[in-house]
């Protein structure tokens, strides 16, 4: 689609946009692409400027250099934990069920500074979310955006109840933010946690199984990282630029633009494609192979723009504090024979079933 047609209408897509400098004019031109695609609120991801960059500059201080050290030791707390018991277990696992999503479960739940056990239903709730977008099912999307604000509404309500506890979590300070000389709405700040849940578990999960993926099939690159833990950051985006942990993200134009040599009127949607952008051959020689030394300026893993994903710091952190564990736990790590890796199907990137077997 790349070299055929770069530009495509679909009745469920709207336009599709495949290659890199398409992408990367879309998510850098503001003024002709909107975010405000969704039904529901959407703080900020959903929202244009000016809007947007109130909201925006309130989250980007979440995810500062020093919260993200500051959370650190508690994510490595975690990792260790949960790899140390994968790696008991002799017969091996299955990734995504026993470790990559209760991994991403428990961080959120620290980081947000909800109860432990919550991870659970935090779990439960965004692969029902999954399924219903794969569905395109609009009434159960409504019935789970009414549902996490219940569950996002018990924990203010707790706080609310009881100020001398949680006074730092992440939760009580979104209930003391002030947007327009006014506190942030209940609703508001569900759509952040609703945000942030989403990404945290269904990508960071997505993200893990990807990375075990590619290094149980590639153990060279297993012994290399192992032998260089300072590349492991920049790895990690290169493994994830080839298997991106998110299929695509919605715009709709806010007045008429060609793209790719497509007339495309004001109002239609806009569908950009993470995966493909990042496997451009004009972009990325030898796109679709994973190379340590690669340049990564141009990986859209992230976004770019306005909009790059404000959580990106944490999730790197997450990932890279995630690997440490792994490789300093185990002596390498390979497919359970017999088993094959069960691919996520769309809109969820990653794998749904990875069997492992890890040598300690």
């Amino acid at each position: 689609m790349r070299r055929r047609c770069p530009v495509a209408y679909s009745q469920e897509l709207g336009w599709s946009i495949f290659r890199h400098a398409d992408v990367k004019r879309v998510l850098e031109d503001h003024e002709s692409f909107s975010n405000a695609v969704s039904e529901h609120l959407s703080v900020p991801n959903g929202m244009d400027p000016p809007e947007h960059t109130i909201y925006r500059q309130m989250i980007e201080a979440y995810f500062s250099f020093d919260r993200v050290r500051a959370f650190t030791p508690t994510c490595r707390t975690i990792s260790d934990r949960l790899v140390s018991d994968a790696v008991r277990a002799s017969a091996g696992v299955e990734v995504v069920s026993q470790l990559a999503t209760r991994f991403a479960g428990q961080v959120q739940c620290a980081f947000l500074g909800w109860p432990e056990d919550l991870h659970h239903t935090l779990i439960d709730w965004t692969q029902r979310n999954t399924m219903a977008n794969r569905d395109g099912d609009r009434e159960q999307l409504s019935r789970l955006a009414n549902e996490f604000e219940a569950i996002v509404d018990s924990q203010l309500d707790q706080r609310a109840d009881d100020s001398t506890t949680h006074s730092t979590d992440v939760t009580r300070m979104l209930m003391g933010e002030r947007v327009y000389e006014r506190p942030l709405s209940h609703e508001e700040i569900s759509s952040i946690l609703r945000n942030w849940t989403v990404g945290e578990i269904g990508t960071i999960s997505a993200s893990i199984s990807i990375l075990l993926h590619h290094l149980a099939l590639h153990p060279d690159h297993q012994r290399f990282l192992r032998d260089n833990l300072a590349k492991l950051p920049s790895a990690i985006d290169e493994m994830l630029r080839v298997h991106n942990p998110l299929f695509s993200n919605r715009r709709a134009t806010r007045c008429p633009v060609n793209l790719g040599g497509q007339d495309i009127g004001a109002g239609e949607r806009v569908t950009l494609h993470w995966i493909s952008a990042n496997r451009d051959e004009e972009v990325f020689e030898d796109a679709s192979e994973v190379r340590f030394d690669r340049d990564s300026a141009e990986n859209l893993l992230y976004g770019a723009g306005i909009h790059v994903c404000p959580g990106a710091p944490l999730a790197r952190m997450e990932l890279e504090v995630f690997m440490e564990s792994l490789l300093s736990q185990t002596s390498s790590w390979s497919l359970r024979e017999g088993s094959a890796p069960v691919y996520a199907n769309y809109p969820a990137c990653g794998f749904e079933d990875l069997q492992v077997i890890f040598s300690s």
